[in-house]
């Protein structure tokens, strides 16, 4: 499993610039909201899914955005998709719940999970995801975090999230 060393090191190989900034442990979007300030650029959240027939997806957001989970799987391709549990997020990605980050896909060598980006996060200017650990915010380019994802065989699916009705 690669961490964060290693993760850096990797993009540094594929010519990926980007910006880390160490900051405290943060497990949710309400504790990060003081670093959305501090650091430019879209912040994001994760979702660790598993659907009905048992893949396993990760769906990257903007921060604030709401997720309508009944909605979600015809919009990704998936069957109906309930929380991924932290023993299966660790074993495939080498993370923890609140440390969870597109780029753990590093660490899926089986290809077990499906990354998915919002079209604000792949277009942005700066995406800041976790370095594989919560205690820092790295910030790349969008496009950036796409190639980054499609050379380590992850090439993720960019789709229109739904939100739940108002």
């Amino acid at each position: 499993m690669h961490d964060e060393t290693s993760l850096l090191a990797a993009l540094a190989k594929l010519g990926i610039a980007h910006e880390n900034t160490p900051h405290a442990a943060v497990f949710t979007v309400k504790e990060s909201e003081a670093l959305h300030h501090a650091i430019p650029g879209v912040h994001t959240k994760n979702l660790f899914l598993k659907d009905k027939t048992g893949r396993f997806w990760l769906v990257t957001v903007e921060a604030h955005a709401r997720v309508d989970l009944k909605a979600l799987p015809a919009a990704i391709g998936a069957a109906k998709v309930s929380f991924g549990k932290a023993e299966d997020m660790e074993r495939l990605l080498g993370v923890t719940p609140g440390a969870v980050t597109p780029l753990a896909a590093i660490n899926d060598t089986e290809g077990a999970v499906t990354i998915v980006l919002a079209p604000v996060v792949a277009g942005a200017e700066r995406a800041n995801v976790h370095p594989l650990r919560n205690t820092a915010t790295l910030g790349l380019a969008g496009a950036d975090l796409v190639a980054a994802l499609t050379a380590w065989g992850h090439a993720p699916i960019v789709a229109a999230i739904p939100s739940p009705a108002e």
